[in-house]
């Protein structure tokens, strides 16, 4: 196993979890490669200011710029990291964009997902750690929302129905944690648990 994606939304702790996964491989002699989405590359950081500070957007307008910065940090960073023998540990990968634009923004899961088919690759997550956690509560834990995070608590209730239908259809790929009241460390002991 080498590429974990972590996911989850808005205020479930997927940067937290991300850093602590990150140590826990380093403490095992692994190399480790970290990524967020939006990001990762000059063009991606550039893509991430529109997508998260910019203007209001059509909902394909974000699905494609959320696959073009994805395509260049697969292109730049994670393949050769893979290439290496690293393991890269993503905060966000192409399962947020089939639950935010293909379920949330109702674009359709298929037709998102053969978007970014076409610019990665192959390049898809070996596992993903599902961080669940109310959405409101969630929301609550955001100092400043970004433009996405700021759409409320209704278009996050719609993504983790998202994330829960794409954790049932692939339950070979996912770990899905209940945060809850769990402390870093108890998140990714169950992690551990669950990617063993």
């Amino acid at each position: 196993m080498t590429y974990i994606a972590v996911e989850g939304v808005e205020g479930a702790g997927k940067s937290t979890i991300v850093a602590r996964l990150g140590d826990a491989f380093e403490d095992q002699g692994r190399e480790v490669v970290t990524v967020r989405e939006p990001g990762g590359s000059e063009l991606g950081e550039g893509i991430r200011q529109l997508l998260l500070h910019g203007s209001d957007m059509t909902p394909w307008a974000e699905a494609l710029l959320f696959a073009a910065q994805r395509s260049q940090l697969a292109a730049e960073v994670i393949r050769p990291a893979l290439a290496r023998g690293a393991v890269v540990i993503g905060d966000r990968s192409v399962y947020s964009s089939l639950a935010y634009q293909g379920h949330a923004r109702g674009l359709g899961v298929d037709r998102v997902r053969a978007v970014n088919e076409a610019g990665l690759g192959g390049t898809w997550p070996d596992r993903v750690v599902l961080l669940r956690i109310d959405p409101a509560a969630g929301l609550g834990r955001q100092s400043v929302p970004d433009r996405i995070g700021s759409e409320g608590q209704a278009f996050q209730a719609a993504v983790a129905d998202g994330f829960d239908l794409l954790a049932a259809a692939e339950p070979d790929r996912f770990v899905t944690v209940e945060v809850g009241d769990l402390d870093p460390d108890a998140v990714v002991a169950a992690v551990f648990v669950g990617i063993s």
